[in-house]
């Protein structure tokens, strides 16, 4: 992997850049999975530690975790569980794990899957706003310790963090749900604790529409079908990472 400035981008990638570094932006809010990076580091996690022992390292009582969990995760891929009620359990579901253990999954598993899918030109374009004064959020309903753990290769600190996480009790997780920024949640959470006008808003998804909603300036980064059906009706700016380009 090249390191964060050094990377050679088309010429179109170019000009995306800096058309966005142009408008001088002082608040920005960019979605995660799909968006900064290809594919769903969330989805995969709740995979992944049920699977392995870094998180619940007892293989039976993993087993049997794994089993009610993924037959939760598949009555919300049936449409019977709502999105917000699902990214929330994918949280809670850690009640009596200690936050450093987590952390420390978190970064390996990000690490190992996801480092090589970030899209060079958005990490580019975080680390240039933040040296130009940029005060940049990432917003996610995929859990804080995964988020935490991603922005490390952003220089995004994580009190800029605003992710799924629950309450924690002497530095372990409990069951009591602080945030899910999904959907009307993310601009929710930007406003609880920003308190500033978001001049951009960067997102994939159908989830992230209200969060581009409420900013001057709105991106549909690597947009799903919904997204870009609506960024087309609304007038925001669409852009696909050079990795994304069919034929290129």
């Amino acid at each position: 992997m090249k390191a964060a400035g050094t990377e050679t981008f088309l010429p179109a990638t170019k000009a995306f850049l800096d058309s966005v570094l142009r408008l001088g932006l002082r608040v920005a809010a960019f979605d995660c999975d799909g968006t900064l990076w290809g594919g769903d580091a969330g989805e995969r996690f709740f995979d992944w530690e049920l699977r392995e022992a870094d998180v619940f390292p007892d293989s039976v009582s993993r087993g049997v975790l794994s089993r009610s969990w993924r037959e939760r995760y598949a009555a919300y891929k049936r449409g019977e569980v709502d999105e917000t009620t699902m990214c929330g359990e994918m949280v809670t579901m850690h009640k009596g794990v200690s936050e450093l253990k987590l952390m420390q999954a978190a970064a390996r598993f990000f690490d190992q899957f996801f480092a090589k899918q970030i899209f060079p030109e958005m990490r580019e374009l975080v680390r240039r706003m933040q040296e130009n004064g940029c005060e940049v959020w990432a917003v996610s309903s995929t859990n804080e310790w995964v988020i935490r753990a991603a922005m490390r290769h952003f220089g995004v600190p994580e009190s800029r963090v605003l992710a799924a996480s629950v309450k924690l009790e002497g530095g372990i997780a409990t069951d009591r749900l602080l945030r899910v920024p999904s959907g009307p949640g993310k601009p929710e959470a930007l406003r609880e604790a920003v308190k500033k006008e978001i001049d951009a808003a960067f997102g994939n998804s159908r989830w992230d529409a209200e969060m581009l909603a409420m900013a001057k300036h709105a991106f549909a980064v690597n947009p799903n079908p919904d997204l870009e059906s609506t960024a087309r009706e609304q007038g925001w700016r669409i852009y696909f990472p050079e990795s994304t380009r069919r034929g290129e």
